[in-house]
């Protein structure tokens, strides 16, 4: 059994506690149009070119040219077909870190779950080694695939976006009732759930006072994060191909502090 990665992320501190590492899974059942990883929507393998970074060496037209070779790294391959036995000891070089630091391995996206099985197997392996893990989804996925990970799971990083049905749909063009049924379920199971948020303004801005009453209910909350918006990844659109769907509008420090103060007032509290 493989799975299909388009990157691995030593050093994460923002994809869980501690120091982690964080396996990005490739493809995704939603298209955000703020998605700060396009390289991850797609299933199928692609290749980018970024072009500042070309220096007009021509090595790119020799016909042994691989864009690992590529001596300006303007050109790149995403995704790599690994098994649990190809990545698990990559994982595992920095079990040091996490001991020190109480940090784990994270599995992430694209949609991580859209390979539900690879990931069980995998953060099966994982606990075994005695290290913490961490799912970062967006929630649209079956429910099998939750049941699948449940058992080998620390803590769910739970993406919320929107509230209103309508908003999701314009911002990920998919509904969000199953996103908020299975937000339900794993709470009910009494997994640990970090909700992160991304702030959107003129996107989902309306919606952090109903993401916040919603939220209300939830039983097995340990944090909110509030994610904030920036336009930094456009370069990948661009070296991919793809309309780039990024809003101009960057949040800004008062259009965050006064989101955040939303959610403090519901008496949540916001992780940094």
């Amino acid at each position: 059994m493989k799975a299909r990665i388009f990157e691995i992320k030593r050093f994460a501190v923002h994809d869980g506690d501690g120091i982690r590492t964080t396996v990005f899974f490739k493809g995704c059942p939603l298209k955000c149009i703020w998605c700060h990883n396009p390289e991850g929507i797609s299933f199928e393998y692609q290749r980018a070119f970024y072009k500042s970074k070309c220096i007009g060496c021509g090595e790119c037209k020799k016909e042994s040219f691989t864009p690992s070779n590529c001596p300006g790294e303007a050109r790149t391959e995403y995704g790599k077909d690994l098994t649990v036995e190809e990545l698990l000891p990559k994982l595992l070089e920095d079990r040091d870190f996490f001991e020190a630091s109480n940090g784990g391995i994270t599995l992430s996206g694209g949609e991580c779950l859209c390979q539900a099985d690879f990931c069980a197997e995998l953060l099966k392996r994982i606990k075994e080694e005695g290290i913490n893990t961490a799912i970062d989804t967006c929630g649209f996925v079956s429910r099998d695939a939750i049941d699948k990970v449940l058992p080998y799971t620390d803590t769910f990083l739970y993406d919320v976006k929107a509230i209103d049905k309508n908003v999701h749909i314009k911002c990920t063009g998919q509904p969000n009732t199953l996103i908020l049924d299975n937000l339900k379920y794993i709470d009910s199971c009494g997994k640990d759930i970090e909700v992160r948020i991304p702030f959107v303004p003129g996107f989902n801005t309306d919606e952090i006072e109903k993401i916040a009453v919603f939220l209300k209910d939830i039983k097995s909350l340990i944090g909110v994060r509030l994610l904030p918006y920036h336009n930094y990844a456009g370069s990948k659109y661009d070296a991919l191909s793809l309309k780039n769907t990024l809003p101009e509008k960057m949040s800004t420090d008062e259009e965050m502090m006064a989101a955040k103060s939303i959610l403090i007032s519901h008496g949540f509290w916001i992780k940094d």
